[in-house]
């Protein structure tokens, strides 16, 4: 299992695993629009800027053009002071599509400097480890949100894996068991894993403690346990209030640390959490 000291040095000035989030930016490139599951709280739509909520960018990126749209910010004055992160977060699941791949070799290549992240579902990660590793990710994040399938078959009604398309209880336990192995290994690999939990009030309040707990022991650096955006199947549902997600965090920090400053980006944010402006405009 990596080090805890190796695991920071991976992500020295990462906004979204504990770093200065109000100096530290980061930039996420959409160029990954294919998904393999289907979750109950995700819409995705690829063409409203005014939203702010994983899954929304208002154009989906080529990786020749990711890459000219890097040297851009990187060449700013501004911008490329405080960008820290490239990160490819969808809008559907960076490790179901090649060009996840392609443009973190591109942007290796020319900005070895910048720390590489991306966020996953899971289900791919054990098959794609070998080429994060070859390609020298340095963190990831790994969205799980339950550990028993018939609480995971709520949230997620579809998984479709090397061909096949499972639902229910099924898919849910698919889902499950390669996420955790994958998480293990990422973590043994060297890589700094953070898991995000998305709360839905009523579905997996009870599982959180858990899954902070399976955290810990597969070697992951910390938590990140997000409040529901009502939409799609759970549109009906209220979100978790405030206080109840600070105590959930709390209680939580006991056995994992846990990041509180997320803001669910879009999947073509740039700049600084909770505020895409470059600082001198804050001024």
């Amino acid at each position: 299992m990596a080090t805890t000291c190796g695991k920071t040095a991976n992500i020295q000035g990462h906004p979204c695993f504990g770093g200065d989030h109000r100096n530290n930016g980061r930039m996420h490139l959409a160029v990954a629009p294919k998904c393999n599951i289907t979750c109950g709280y995700c819409t995705r739509r690829h063409d409203c800027a005014n939203e702010s909520r994983p899954g929304v960018t208002s154009r989906l990126l080529t990786p020749a053009e990711a890459i000219v749209k890097v040297r851009e910010v990187m060449a700013s004055p501004v911008t490329g002071s405080f960008i820290q992160v490239i990160g490819i977060a969808g809008p559907g699941d960076p490790l179901c599509n090649e060009e996840t791949f392609e443009t973190f070799s591109l942007v290796a290549a020319e900005f070895p400097q910048l720390i590489t992240c991306l966020s996953t579902n899971g289900l791919l990660l054990p098959d794609r480890l070998p080429l994060l590793a070859e390609i020298g990710l340095k963190s990831l994040t790994v969205t799980v949100n339950a550990l028993k399938p018939q609480v995971g078959a709520k949230i997620c009604s579809r998984v479709h894996y090397r061909g096949e398309t499972l639902t229910g209880e099924d898919g849910a336990a698919l889902l499950v068991k390669n996420q955790l192995a994958g998480i293990e290994r990422a973590a043994k690999l060297g890589i700094t894993v953070k898991i995000n939990t998305v709360l839905v009030p009523g579905i997996n309040d009870d599982e959180i403690p858990q899954i902070s707990q399976m955290a810990r022991e597969l070697g992951a650096f910390v938590m990140n346990i997000l409040p529901l955006i009502p939409n799609a199947k759970f549109a009906h549902l209220a979100p978790p209030t405030p206080e109840r997600l600070a105590a959930l965090r709390r209680a939580n920090e006991r056995v994992i640390g846990q990041f509180a400053h997320c803001k669910q980006c879009r999947a073509d944010a740039v700049g600084l959490i909770g505020d895409d402006r470059p600082p001198a405009a804050q001024r």
